[in-house]
């Protein structure tokens, strides 16, 4: 009898709600960690462009947004399509673009992912780090 109620669809249905809710518990509104690299030294001497790249890694789901402020004024940016790992999360990534100038004259960059209403996480790379 107790095998019969094992096998009907309610129980089946409420197992996988819960199994759901338990991976939803780990990986739901997961904020991606960022990473920001610099404008190469080979660029920065053979273009007047220096160009930025904020990594994301490990977010989920999807839909989260990244920005580029430079000393705090926000920029335009390109981002490429998210890619999903075989963990379920996804991957993606963002350029910068500026000037030589613009970059020489940069204290602070900041990328910045959000997603929704989520707190924002960002990550800043001070140009008085960078050897470019």
């Amino acid at each position: 009898m107790l095998f019969k109620l094992l096998l009907t669809e309610p129980f089946f249905q409420i197992i996988f709600y819960i199994i759901d809710m338990l991976n939803c518990r780990f990986i739901c509104n997961s904020a991606p960690t960022l990473a920001v690299l610099p404008p190469s030294s080979e660029e920065l001497s053979s273009t007047t462009t220096a160009t930025l790249t904020c990594l994301a890694n490990k977010g989920f789901p999807s839909d989260w947004t990244i920005r580029w402020k430079v000393d705090g004024t926000s920029q335009k940016q390109e981002t490429s399509s998210r890619v999903l790992e075989k963990d379920g999360l996804y991957s993606w990534s963002s350029t910068l673009t500026l000037t030589g100038q613009e970059w020489t004259k940069a204290g602070e960059v900041t990328c910045e992912a959000q997603q929704k209403s989520q707190t924002p996480v960002t990550k800043n790379l001070r140009r008085a780090d960078c050897s470019g």
